[in-house]
């Protein structure tokens, strides 16, 4: 019998059974498959969802509002520019007012403890389009591609090389709960946070999977299936770009580390990627690299969780 989803906030991957994320799997294939058949279908008829955006977007923004005109809904996009927010209107006034008016919200903010606030006051479901600790709806899809690309999950063997970030914190839950292996390779003083290892490793106990924190690129990548690797300054962490350079020179993702993987490794970077930094041409543009096929299920794996809890 499906879950019931319906309401629901999508706030983090550690907060979603396995039925849960099953569901959205499932869902996502069969509206990928019904958008590639030119089929219409309209789930969300006179539904609208808020956009908020704190953080500027390519992928999350034009993902989400044509996946809910998919849907036959309306999506409202927000700057902080058109928000009383930053005039000194408090969030949760803000999320009980929104509430009136919407039928879902998506915010990608900076603090995760604005979107876990916002969350509490609001009456309407809320998703997480990032913040600076997860980036849950980018890692469904991700898993979503791998699962389409391998057939399976369990047992398979990802490597991420880079920075401990919302990435690789999002990446420890999603492996963790779907029964994979996960590798995070970061240099000293860039590891993911420890609660977030913690919260993962009771995920992965339950599964089969495990979580291993590394320092050596070309062992972390040995017999991988994935290798996953993103920025190595985020957003809001311009000022430490020298720093950041120097630290992650050794980390870079180019074809000298994929021969260390295995012959069918497949690599993925949820973008943008900054070319000649922590990715070469030669493997975004390879045959190995999956990058824009993840882009593009964004679209459907989004499309899925806004019909479910909608």
């Amino acid at each position: 019998m499906a879950l019931d989803m319906k309401g629901k906030d999508i706030i983090s991957i550690h907060d979603l059974s396995r039925e849960a994320i099953d569901q959205i799997l499932a869902t996502t294939e069969i509206l990928k498959m019904k958008q590639k058949l030119g089929e219409l279908y309209h789930p969300l008829k006179g539904k609208t969802m808020g956009m908020i955006f704190q953080k500027s977007s390519t992928r999350t923004r034009v993902s989400f509002e044509v996946g809910m005109w998919q849907l036959g809904g309306y999506a409202l996009f927000l700057s902080a520019n058109d928000l009383q927010l930053k005039r000194g209107e408090t969030i949760a006034d803000t999320a009980r007012n929104l509430s009136r008016y919407l039928d879902g919200v998506m915010i990608r903010t900076y603090s995760h403890q604005d979107l876990v606030d916002y969350a509490e006051y609001s009456t309407i479901p809320v998703i997480n389009g990032l913040t600076d600790l997860l980036h849950p709806c980018q890692v469904l899809s991700d898993i979503f591609t791998i699962k389409e690309k391998k057939q399976v999950l369990e047992g398979l063997k990802l490597a991420y090389i880079g920075d401990g970030n919302n990435m690789a914190h999002s990446l420890m839950f999603g492996t963790a709960k779907t029964g994979m292996h996960i590798t995070i390779c970061s240099p000293s003083g860039f590891e993911p946070d420890p609660e977030i290892t913690r919260l993962s490793r009771l995920d992965a106990a339950k599964t089969g999977a495990t979580i291993t924190i590394e320092d050596d690129p070309f062992q972390a990548v040995q017999k991988a299936d994935i290798i996953y690797t993103d920025v190595w300054t985020s957003m809001g962490m311009e000022d430490e770009q020298e720093q950041r350079m120097q630290s992650f020179s050794r980390y870079q993702v180019n074809g000298a580390l994929l021969e260390k993987a295995k012959e069918d490794a497949l690599v993925m970077h949820c973008l943008p990627a900054h070319r000649g930094e922590e990715i070469t041409d030669e493997v975004v543009d390879g045959p190995r690299s999956i990058v824009f096929d993840q882009a593009e299920n964004r679209l459907h794996l989004q499309k899925a969780i806004m019909a479910l809890v909608i």
